[in-house]
């Protein structure tokens, strides 16, 4: 049960003074809550600022630094509307102070609307950034206006929040203010040496001191309010890790021990040998399985460094000791494809390899349930209608998931919970930095497999800006002509005004007229069928050049494809630049990686593509990638099931998750029920982070 303290910070945030269903709607958009009855009060307190409104500082327009945010106090002199029906010109307003001249600058506005709000010759108070052009200042939607009279009451320092459309900073300031109010006493769940070491305040001050900043250095990731919070959310993270890994653990393994027979018999079939890291990630996963408690693995393999034929080498083992062995793919393309590849290299040893997916239908879905359940079909390989009710396994042994950021500890959870409790061994070709690792996968072994099979010859990767397009356009031409594959990737569907990049659809047709050869395009608009079709026909060589958008990312293997075109590069992040770039370069022939870009770059592209350009390391890669873009888009949003932390950030606290981990560990071995004083405490955090799931992990929970 939640512990009735917190029962004020759980109630709907519909209970806040002003909050109607409509806003509550908004908040819960903006909240990432499904909808307005799963969105609390606590959410509102975890909703940090990302700056601050600091109006004092007033230099004047003249000597408003580029770049920086200012109050200016000036009087509105004109206003500029677009000329009627050209919606792409901008609405300015031209205001002055003694200093100078400063255009307000408005996409898309509503010119009724900022009459009102910045009448002509009268004095008003605005907040932004200032850029300037050819010696004249410009602020583009600035944070805030207001009329120099009513300016009185506002306060000098004034957090600002991330919005959504329709939500005003202000409605949005008072319901914080008042979720503030709610906060009740809180138990002291953090170590009083580590308390006193990194000079935390209590949680009920720090949320205070996060949400009303005396200045930007209060709001900025290292100040004591924010990493006293972020640990407090690593904390909450690990110990559910911790709790479920317990858990996990606590279920006797089926220890498998064989003399690897059928392993050597693939092995010996195969037309090379195994690199150095296969064998070592290998031998950890026959130690794993060998021993009394349940395998949890990942394999961190970057694309093509072998991961499948690992992941064949543990399935045969568990087969020849008798059970059965899964291996779940995360798309339907991908679930076929590994089942071509393993049921040619498992003929070697006579295993039975079936493939089952959502679009196995009716009399043959039912033929391959009964395979599974009399055990005939030993390795089966599919995507989540694996895990469905009606499929029951004989003897299920090992499950490998591939691409482990689409199953998470949650899925991992209801597998066990069926009461099928094989080893696991999870593969990913996203090489995820350390930090990440220890975030997301902390309930897990680590296995890398950090070089290349024997025979791939490194990919010649280039930057080209898009001005020399014809020329990549004449090259493709006649690499076409000599037999070539190559592929182009796009990163929209279609076109759209707002954005000017190259659609999948607007390039194909362009390309259709420039290049006499059947072109293919695959896109996520496809349905299934579609795309398997697409892709199976550039596979075999129907269609030379494959347009597509990012769908081709994870795992299709086109071995004889050398030519890889990323249209738009500067767009994309370094480690999807570099899953893409792996599509290519998996057969004996040399192979090239064409970035292209629009200039001009600004450090970060220039530097994400340098990176790119000059290494094929896929771990340097990612720990680049943090550096320079920061998790929540290292994971993608794609990539669900990682941890999205509200308030805590890896790159800013990555030292507090070490001593979080430790931290929970010690408390999990020293107290496994959280029943001491300090426990109790813990739980009041867990269910503060709404970590109810490993709560109920606890007995006495």
């Amino acid at each position: 049960m939640r512990p009735t303290l917190l029962d004020p910070l759980f109630a709907s945030i519909s209970t806040l003074p002003g909050v109607g269903p409509k806003l509550a709607d908004l908040l819960a958009r903006l909240l990432g809550r499904e909808n307005a009855d799963d969105c609390r009060v606590i959410d509102l307190l975890f909703h940090a600022p990302s700056g601050v409104i600091d109006r004092r500082n007033q230099p004047g327009i003249a000597l408003a630094p580029t770049g920086s945010i200012v109050t200016i106090k000036g009087r509105v002199d004109r206003h500029q509307p677009p000329p009627p029906g050209n919606r792409s010109v901008p609405y300015r307003v031209f205001i002055h102070d003694d200093t100078g001249e400063l255009a307000l600058t408005f996409f898309h506005a509503k010119g009724d609307w900022l009459m009102k709000a910045l009448p002509i010759d009268e004095e008003v108070l605005i907040s932004g950034k200032v850029d300037w052009f050819n010696g004249r200042a410009s602020m583009v939607h600035p944070d805030f206006m207001v009329k120099a009279s009513e300016a009185e009451n506002l306060p000098l320092i004034e957090p600002v929040y991330p919005l959504t459309a329709g939500l005003s900073a202000k409605v949005l300031r008072k319901a914080i203010d008042n979720a503030v109010t709610r906060l009740p006493d809180l138990p002291e769940w953090i170590d009083e040496t580590l308390m006193v070491r990194q000079g935390f305040h209590d949680a009920r001050e720090s949320f205070r001191l996060l949400h009303d900043p005396r200045d930007g250095l209060d709001i900025d990731p290292q100040s004591i309010s924010r990493r006293r919070l972020a640990y407090d959310e690593f904390l909450a993270g690990q110990l559910s890790l911790t709790l479920v890994r317990q858990r996990l653990r606590k279920v006797a393994g089926n220890p498998v021990v064989v003399k690897g027979d059928m392993a050597a018999s693939i092995l010996h079939a195969l037309p090379f040998s195994m690199t150095n890291s296969q064998r070592a990630a290998v031998d950890d996963i026959l130690k794993d399985m060998a021993g009394d408690t349940r395998m949890l693995r990942l394999l961190q393999g970057d694309v093509g460094a072998g991961k499948t034929l690992v992941a064949l080498m543990a399935m045969a083992t568990v087969v020849e000791a008798g059970g059965q062995a899964v291996l779940m793919a995360p798309t339907e393309i991908l679930a076929r494809q590994h089942h071509a590849t393993i049921s040619r290299f498992a003929a070697a040893a006579n295993i039975t390899v079936e493939v089952l997916t959502g679009r196995t239908k009716g009399k043959e879905r039912q033929a391959i349930e009964e395979r599974i359940a009399s055990g005939e079909a030993q390795i089966i390989i599919g995507t989540h209608a694996l895990f469905q009710d009606s499929v029951n396994y004989k003897n299920l042994l090992l499950a490998v998931v591939d691409e482990q950021h689409r199953f998470g500890v949650h899925q991992r959870l209801r597998l066990t919970a069926k009461g099928i409790t094989p080893h696991m061994l999870v593969m990913t070709a996203t090489p995820i930095p350390r930090t990440l690792v220890l975030a997301a996968f902390g309930d897990m072994d680590v296995s890398k497999l950090t070089e290349k099979p024997a025979g791939r010859k490194p990919i010649q990767t280039v930057t080209i800006p898009t001005e020399r397009l014809g020329d990549i356009i004449d090259r493709l031409r006649s690499a076409i002509a000599e037999g070539k594959k190559a592929y182009w990737i796009c990163p929209l569907v279609e076109e759209s005004e707002e954005v000017d990049l190259m659609s999948a659809e607007e390039r194909h047709g362009i390309l259709s007229k420039a290049i006499n050869a059947p072109i293919g395009l695959i896109h996520g608009r496809l349905s299934g069928p579609e795309k398997d079709a697409a892709m199976l026909a550039f596979k075999n060589g129907e269609t030379r050049l494959l347009v597509a958008t990012t769908v081709v990312e994870v795992g299709v293997d086109v071995p004889d494809a050398t030519i890889m075109v990323i249209e738009h590069a500067e767009r994309f992040g370094l480690a999807q630049l570099h899953q893409l770039r792996g599509r290519v370069g998996r057969g004996d022939e040399a192979s090239t990686c064409i970035l292209l870009y629009k200039g001009p770059l600004g450090e970060t592209g220039k530097a994400r593509l340098s990176i790119l350009r000059d290494s094929e390391d896929g771990f340097l890669i990612a720990e680049e990638d943090l550096k320079l873009r920061g998790e929540g888009e290292v994971l993608g949003t794609r990539q669900s099931g990682t941890p999205g932390f509200k308030i805590a950030s890896l790159e800013a606290h990555s030292d507090l998750l070490e001593i979080a981990r430790k931290d929970a560990a010690y408390m999990i071995d020293r107290d496994p029920e959280l029943t001491s004083p300090r426990g109790q405490n813990l739980r009041v955090l867990l269910y503060l982070h709404r970590r109810d799931e490993a709560i109920r992990f606890l007995h006495a929970g």
